[in-house]
């Protein structure tokens, strides 16, 4: 398997991912402000690990990732990227894992028959990959309410940059809609993208002609040709697993 290089900044990357819902309210504890000042900074406080284990629906699938990898760290910037974004780390999970992952973690929130649905998508292909929990489990515990909009916001994004606009970015996005019954990316189109906070954010660099990730409409991180690849990849992968039975 060939990785890249072992990195000291994942707890940053976590947070460049987890800050907007955080900061929504959808998940996570109550030291986003903190957090999203130690990003910005690109500066990882110490105390921000325990804020990134308050984050129920994305911690355990690091902490899953790591343990099947061999990786000691949950917040080892491979494992983040691989939850958020797609890497290798995703194939080394395998079927049993997930299954036996998603049985104890869901099992006493939902009925039986949906957690027969969600165990089957382990041997469908799935994946502890951020749309995964999106586009299957969200919809079905009741984490965040079932529209297009909001799966559209909570999967991770990727747009290409057409303008800088003082705390926003202009960026040609394809968003999630649903055609002829189905989950599908639609046609590209401009979307007005939030870069900045009191004139702060993660993405100071970006450009017109880059691509960057996108969360909740709040530009995450600039994106290698490498991530935009996996992330694409490993999106469309779980679009299609989430068809089979939406």
């Amino acid at each position: 398997m060939n990785l890249p290089p072992a990195r000291d900044d994942g707890l940053l990357l976590f947070t460049r991912y987890a800050f907007m819902p955080n900061r929504l309210g959808y998940c996570g504890g109550v030291d986003a402000q903190a957090a999203f000042e130690s990003c910005a900074e690109a500066h990882p406080l110490p105390e921000a690990r325990g804020w990134a284990c308050t984050f129920e629906g994305a911690y355990p699938y690091l902490a899953l990732i790591a343990r099947v990898n061999g990786l000691p760290d949950p917040l080892d910037y491979r494992v983040v990227e691989a939850y958020w974004l797609g890497n290798e780390l995703l194939d080394g999970v395998g079927v049993a894992p997930l299954y036996d992952s998603v049985r104890e973690r869901f099992a006493p929130r939902v009925s039986p028959r949906t957690l027969e649905l969600l165990l089957g998508k382990a041997p469908a292909g799935a994946a502890p990959f951020h749309a995964f929990h999106v586009l299957d489990v969200c919809r079905r515990t009741g984490s965040l309410p079932e529209t297009i909009d909001t799966l559209d916001h909570c999967r991770i994004a990727w747009g290409e940059v057409q303008a800088v606009e003082d705390g926003h970015l202009l960026a040609r996005v394809q968003p999630l809609v649903i055609a002829d019954g189905k989950l599908a990316l639609a046609a590209p189109r401009i979307e007005r993208v939030l870069r900045q906070i009191d004139g702060r954010g993660f993405v100071a660099a970006a450009k017109p002609g880059d691509w960057v990730s996108i969360h909740w409409g709040w530009a995450c991180d600039v994106l290698t040709a490498r991530q935009r690849a996996n992330l694409r990849r490993h999106t469309l992968r779980h679009i299609a697993i989430a068809n089979e039975t939406l």
